[in-house]
């Protein structure tokens, strides 16, 4: 499949037939929160071939036959309220072009059953108690569901092209970006963290807690550079939160909240983990890979969570 194909998912009985015991296919699980997807079309997004490795951070993955479609994402209904909202994997074998004739889940009530309930036992992995749940799903399975992509693979750049997952033109500004950090750092002219932003260490220690509270659908501005550099930490954390690379575009835009993350999947572990501090998801703010060593043209889009401190609120 490529970027434009308008698909459909197969019938029940069509995807249980390529799901294992764990309700797997090639370690990627189909998960309960991609049964509300039945009987509608969607356009392919992206195909998987360099989605960034948030377990161990060795680069990126690549998903043999595996797409996202437009922009669907997980809501953590069936997994104990995660509030990641992370974008959903799919593979192409319970895929099929929209123009294909084809049977809905209606037809068959009860292979849609059984699907519901094989994705509900894979939900969780054989290590998991009622006192310790340990949660599986497309984040935490990522390293058993793909393979690595050596870091200076041509073959894996050129094809984001020629797959349609990313223009030319931004093709051409990301490898230009990448190349000039080899050099400068290779000459130690600079230096810098995969993940913080160059020279943003803060004084601030543990970082400044706002007493500030967001509701979904504010209207806030994300605080300038500097703004936020008060905030941080000597290590460029606020409260154990780091600023990411990928977040300094979005300084002095506006947007909304879109919601407040109070529990997430630990993706190493698997455990659920309920916060208590302040984290926040915007609208349309989301990472793009382009601007952070060995994650270009990552196509998870994951969404950056923003700290009380670094937002305000626009009247």
């Amino acid at each position: 499949m490529r970027a434009g194909d308008v698909v459909v998912l197969r019938n029940p009985e069509e995807i249980l037939a390529t799901l294992d015991g764990q309700a797997c296919l090639d370690g990627l699980p189909f998960m309960p929160e991609m049964l509300a997807y039945f009987g509608r079309e969607f356009a392919v997004g992206v195909t998987v071939r360099r989605a960034c490795d948030t377990i161990h951070y060795g680069g990126v993955r690549r998903m043999a036959d595996t797409v996202i479609l437009e922009d669907l994402r997980c809501d953590g209904s069936g997994h104990a309220g995660c509030g990641a909202q992370c974008r959903l994997y799919w593979k192409e074998a319970w895929l099929r072009p929209a123009s294909e004739a084809g049977h809905g889940p209606a037809d068959d009530a009860e292979a849609l059953a059984r699907l519901k309930a094989l994705a509900l036992l894979g939900v969780t992995s054989k290590d998991s108690t009622d006192e310790k749940p340990v949660f599986r799903c497309h984040a935490t399975e990522l390293l058993r569901a793909s393979d690595p992509v050596p870091k200076r693979s041509a073959r894996s750049f050129v094809g984001e092209v020629t797959s349609g997952n990313i223009s030319a033109r931004r093709f051409a500004i990301v490898s230009l970006r990448v190349m000039a950090e080899s050099v400068t750092s290779r000459l130690r002219l600079t230096t810098f963290n995969a993940f913080k932003p160059r020279q943003l260490r803060g004084t601030s220690s543990p970082g400044k807690r706002s007493s500030e509270t967001f509701q979904v659908g504010d209207l806030v501005r994300i605080k300038s550079r500097e703004e936020i550099l008060d905030t941080l930490g000597p290590d460029g954390k606020n409260r154990g939160l780091w600023f990411d690379r990928e977040m300094l575009p979005f300084c002095g835009a506006t947007s909304t909240v879109k919601s407040r993350v109070e529990r997430f999947i630990d993706e190493p572990t698997g455990e659920l983990i309920v916060l208590r501090s302040d984290c926040y998801i915007l609208d349309d703010v989301a990472c793009s890979g382009d601007r952070s060593v060995n994650r270009s043209f990552c196509p998870r889009a994951i969404y950056p969570w923003w700290r009380a401190a670094w937002l305000e609120r626009v009247d």
